[in-house]
């Protein structure tokens, strides 16, 4: 078992211009600024966006699919729970110290031979429709802790009540090949567009 966060730093540093250069081309009426600061960046603000019709401002959390490079799923893991020092830990989903609006998700990442990042998808998510989707869905927080807790010896797919496995998503433990033992909720991308919470930027 092992914490991948050090590889996952520098992979994240260089996705980052391309990810700089799609904003650019497909958010023509947002101005954007990319956070540096440490304690914005624990808050769950990789980048500011400025809408310049109406002055609001959005702040993003980059998750990047940085594990399957030149691979192309259909899924994203949501992180709900993980465990530091023994202990069970809000992951950033439902973790009310982020201050994220919207998520962007970027996967089907694809790099040449020299290990430079050559494409991407982008999709945004906003946080808080999905969030009171999933509430909707009978999936809050509290049902979720309550699941993860009686199931924590558990390792792999555990089939949810309110989603369609094949379809929409299903939680997923990860106890026996990760360090922080985290607690997903998968969700397939195309249901999150389906449902009205999530956008497809490229």
């Amino acid at each position: 078992m092992k914490s991948n966060f050090k590889a996952d730093l520098s992979k994240e540093q260089r996705l980052t211009p391309l990810l700089d250069t799609y904003y650019q081309k497909h958010l023509k009426n947002y101005e954007f600024e990319r956070v540096s600061n440490l304690k914005k960046q624990r808050q769950g603000i990789d980048l500011i966006l400025k809408d310049n019709q109406s002055g609001n401002t959005y702040f993003v959390d980059e998750k990047a699919q940085l594990d399957y490079i030149n691979e192309s799923l259909p899924t994203f893991a949501f992180e709900l729970f993980y465990t530091k020092n023994g202990m069970q830990k809000q992951g950033w989903l439902f973790d009310v110290s982020k201050k994220t609006h919207f998520y962007a998700l970027v996967t089907n990442i694809y790099s040449d031979e020299a290990d430079v990042f050559t494409s991407c998808n982008i999709t945004f998510v906003n946080r808080e429709k999905l969030i009171l989707r999933l509430h909707e869905l009978g999936l809050n927080q509290s049902f979720l802790e309550e699941l993860a807790l009686d199931h924590k010896e558990v390792h792999g797919k555990l089939v949810l009540e309110g989603l369609d496995p094949k379809k929409e998503g299903y939680l997923y433990f990860s106890s026996t090949n990760k360090v922080e033992k985290p607690v997903n909720l998968i969700l397939r991308l195309e249901f999150l567009n389906r449902i009205g919470v999530a956008k497809r930027l490229i």
